[in-house]
């Protein structure tokens, strides 16, 4: 079922349960109303009628004319009186029922032989219903009359008869057009999600550059716009990476397989002397190790996006486990005859990884190495900055262009002036530092410019105080 439909009936099948309450609230209630009035009116004529009776000090009555000459009270267009003796005959009676039969009820009797006053239906046989109250006069201990008022009902029953009707018709009247009302408003609400099922399909075809329009109030409907448009932005974003990553990893894999096929073809062609095989094979060896790596990277990167990859949160020591790589990359600058140097360093713990926080300043100094000049200097400074720990790897070296360096942390992401400086690279090993520093809760920088070097910054949040004491051997 539609949700329009099922909408419309929870709303249809609400608004009937409140209209049926309300209405029969409402014709209870009236009801009751207006029988209280009738008992009210009947209450106030018997009291008059009473009053009336001890003023005349409770004389006989000798008949209905003399009563209604000296009492008046009694002559209500609207009402009846008849006058009991204590063995419940007629006595006197209003001249608008001298027509009727209607007798003193055995129940009537029985009350006003009791002293009390008793108010009741009565139908007797062609008569339209009847209110009565029937009160007695106690005279020196004894029942002297029953007085008995009556009304008739018809004009009650014909205001119910009339609110029910009104009822009967107004309710469903009303219903129905609540009914339109609520179809059209569910419609009009859901509207936006039609146009989010629309753009879906689109997106579903292929189309990622669909985008929905976010209406100017801040409702669920906008806020589910919003998310919508985001999550689409994200998807594209995604998309976009994906084959862009899908055709730089082809591209990197491929040139080291055409090389190894172009060289073995070479050899294939004709005898050889075991010198050639083997720089043959030494240059393939080359190119597997090279894939050897790219793949390794590749499938470290793919861990870390599956969240396989796990981070350990220990002190680690930054001062350290840079004087440390500062010998290591030592080593490596000297076969490109490149100086390291360590300009300053200061005491300094982070909470983290150290194998990894390893292979993120090792990646960075390797790069500088190797994107250096020979004969230029690379240098390390490690200074503390508030409450956090900043690393800073630079060098002279080729630099990276302004447009390229929003880039350069891309998987097998490389500018031309890298690939024509060294083929080593696997274009992986940026994309790797940043996930590391983020791991870290820091942030990577760099500042560049073409042919004058570059400068990458590393920050990370110091670890708590207990955290800074040397650590003792376990």
């Amino acid at each position: 079922m539609p949700l329009r439909v099922r909408l419309t009936l929870w709303y249809g099948t609400a608004l009937a349960l409140i209209l049926i309450i309300f209405s029969t609230v409402l014709y209870f209630v009236t009801a009751r109303s207006l029988r209280d009035a009738v008992d009210e009116s009947l209450e106030e004529t018997a009291a008059a009628a009473v009053r009336s009776l001890e003023e005349r000090g409770f004389l006989p009555l000798v008949n209905e004319d003399e009563l209604m000459s000296q009492f008046p009270e009694l002559a209500r267009i609207d009402k009846f009186f008849q006058i009991f003796s204590p063995s419940g005959t007629i006595t006197i009676r209003s001249p608008n029922v001298k027509q009727h039969e209607m007798p003193l009820s055995p129940k009537a009797l029985e009350v006003a032989l009791a002293g009390r006053t008793l108010l009741e239906f009565a139908k007797y046989p062609k008569e339209p219903p009847l209110r009565l109250i029937s009160v007695p006069i106690i005279f020196r201990g004894s029942l002297l009359y029953i007085i008995q008022v009556g009304t008739s009902m018809d004009s009650v029953e014909a205001t119910l008869n009339r609110l029910l009707l009104v009822l009967l018709v107004s309710v469903p009247i009303a219903l129905a057009v609540s009914l339109a009302g609520g179809w059209f408003m569910a419609g009009r609400a859901l509207r936006p999600v039609d146009a989010i099922t629309l753009a879906a399909q689109r997106i579903a075809g292929g189309d990622l550059t669909q985008r929905l329009t976010v209406p100017a109030s801040a409702d669920e409907i906008g806020r589910l716009t919003k998310t919508f448009n985001g999550m689409i932005d994200r998807l594209e974003t995604s998309f976009r990476q994906i084959r862009q990553f899908s055709s730089d990893a082809s591209h990197e894999l491929r040139t080291p397989l055409t090389v190894m096929k172009g060289e073995t073809e070479l050899a294939l062609r004709r005898p050889r002397a075991t010198d050639d095989y083997k720089i043959v094979l030494e240059s393939n060896l080359e190119e597997i190790d090279r894939m050897t790596r790219i793949v390794d990277e590749l499938l470290f990167l793919s861990r870390t996006d599956m969240g396989e990859v796990k981070m350990e949160r220990q002190p680690v020591p930054l001062d350290s486990l840079i004087e440390d790589l500062h010998r290591q990359a030592s080593l490596l600058g000297h076969e490109r005859d490149i100086q390291v140097v360590l300009r300053a360093t200061a005491p300094a713990a982070v909470l983290g990884d150290e194998l990894r926080l390893r292979e993120l300043f090792l990646n960075l100094l390797d790069n500088a190495v190797k994107y250096s000049h020979p004969g230029g200097t690379v240098e390390i400074a490690l200074t503390i900055e508030h409450t956090q720990a900043q690393v800073t790897v630079t060098d002279r070296g080729i630099g990276i262009a302004q447009e390229d360096q929003s880039r350069i942390f891309d998987r097998f992401y490389r500018t031309d002036n890298a690939r024509t400086h060294t083929k080593k690279g696997t274009g992986l090993g940026l994309a790797i530092c940043a996930w590391i520093v983020e791991s870290h809760g820091g942030q990577l920088k760099v500042q560049s410019k073409v042919g004058e070097g570059s400068s990458f910054t590393v920050k990370l949040p110091l670890a708590p105080a207990a955290a800074k004491r040397p650590l003792t051997p376990s």
